[in-house]
């Protein structure tokens, strides 16, 4: 992914800390204070960022005819998707909102019913790594049509593969937490009234930290 940001352009690529909330701490406490002209954009605790993960609720409604679906699925990290989608849809329909294990720090907020700031980040799904959720995230999922579940990295990885094979796509295991639940067979608990009839959207996201000897890693690994 440095190499991406360095070909794309950026003079200098800065690497710190374990985990994204020690790098932001780092960038805003360091380095933007050194720098007046710095500007700073955060992944998923902003208005804007929410504004335009909702609109994704719209195109999925216009292909779909407009026609109502029972519920929608998505990975979460920070939030910032989960929480558009959620600002998107207004209540409704049921949203299905997926962690790894080891970067359950949504899940872990909505079982204690308060921010919870995890101690680290052990899952591989790196692109998940927010210690902490942010606030409205939290809002959003505690309201009665979300539910939090967690899938392990075996299972990310494994539907990675998978859908590789099926779509030949590349995901990264962001991405493979939410196709989980279809591969592994979890979506009829989730929606006990599931038949052909039901309409269930997987929101699939998340294929630049991937390549092909990955995939082949965990296929040899995991299948």
């Amino acid at each position: 992914m440095i190499e991406k940001l360095r070909l794309a352009g950026a003079s200098d690529v800065i690497q710190h800390g374990a985990t994204w909330f020690e790098a932001d701490k780092h960038l805003r406490e360091e380095i933007l204070a050194k720098d007046p002209g710095g500007a700073y954009i955060h992944p998923f605790d902003h208005p804007a960022v929410r504004d335009g993960n909702a609109t994704i609720v719209e195109e999925i409604q216009e292909q779909m005819g407009h026609q109502d679906m029972d519920g929608i699925v998505c990975s979460v990290g920070g939030g910032g998707l989960f929480s558009g989608i959620a600002q998107g849809l207004q209540g409704g329909s049921k949203i299905i909102a997926v962690e790894t294990k080891g970067a359950e720090s949504l899940y872990a907020s909505v079982q204690a019913g308060k921010l919870v700031t995890l101690n680290g980040i052990t899952s591989i799904a790196t692109s998940l790594g927010a210690t902490t959720v942010a606030p409205k995230t939290f809002e959003y999922a505690m309201e009665d049509n979300v539910e939090s579940v967690l899938v392990t990295d075996e299972e990310a990885c494994r539907a990675c593969v998978r859908f590789a094979e099926d779509e030949r796509m590349l995901v990264e295991p962001a991405c493979g937490a939410t196709l989980a639940l279809a591969y592994e067979g979890r979506l009829p608990a989730l929606f006990p009234d599931l038949n052909k009839e039901t309409t269930i959207v997987l929101v699939v996201c998340g294929g630049r930290n991937i390549g092909l000897e990955m995939i082949q890693e965990w296929k040899a690994a995991y299948m």
